[in-house]
């Protein structure tokens, strides 16, 4: 029993840390984190020691403030936001003359089989008044063939009703 509440002891410091660990590093992501306070008197309380002309001591190691840091890269992924439109704009030109190019030659194959087609149209006009003779021949075959069905029909009909 003594190790059960040992590990539930345990459990529940690790998720403590793990809450307060997500916690801060949730915190630390809103982007109003590092920006100026909702009240902007907060830090007028304050004295100001440092000039506007002495040197601002950084951690950043080459002389620039966190706010020339910040500065620098939001203009950097401005930068590299751009150019990475310039190249997607013009792949997208790219696709576009290729399209055009390519409806192009789709027209000149699509005449060719437009001449094709009325040539073979114009020959087949001499056989198109064969073409309907023969479907109106096959209509005729056809009322003459259930014709004959009704009548078979009536006629097995008349030998059984009447020979029986």
């Amino acid at each position: 029993m003594d190790y059960r509440t040992q590990f539930d002891r345990l459990r529940k410091e690790r998720e403590d840390a793990q809450s307060v660990t997500n916690h801060n590093e949730l915190l630390g992501r809103r982007p109003h984190h590092t920006a100026t306070p909702e009240n902007p008197y907060a830090q007028s309380s304050l004295p100001q020691s440092t000039s506007a002309f002495t040197p601002s001591s950084s951690d950043l190691g080459f002389g620039a403030s966190p706010a020339d840091y910040n500065r620098e890269t939001n203009a950097l992924r401005e930068q590299s936001f751009f150019s990475n439109t310039h190249n997607q704009l013009d792949d997208f030109l790219d696709r576009g003359r290729a399209v055009l190019a390519d409806l192009g030659q789709q027209r000149e194959v699509l005449k060719g089989t437009q001449r094709r087609l009325y040539s073979v149209a114009n020959t087949l006009g001499v056989s198109g008044d064969t073409i309907r003779m023969v479907e109106r021949r096959a209509r005729q075959d056809k009322w003459i063939f259930w014709g004959g069905v009704v009548i078979f029909f009536l006629f097995c009909w008349a030998v059984l009703h009447f020979l029986r």
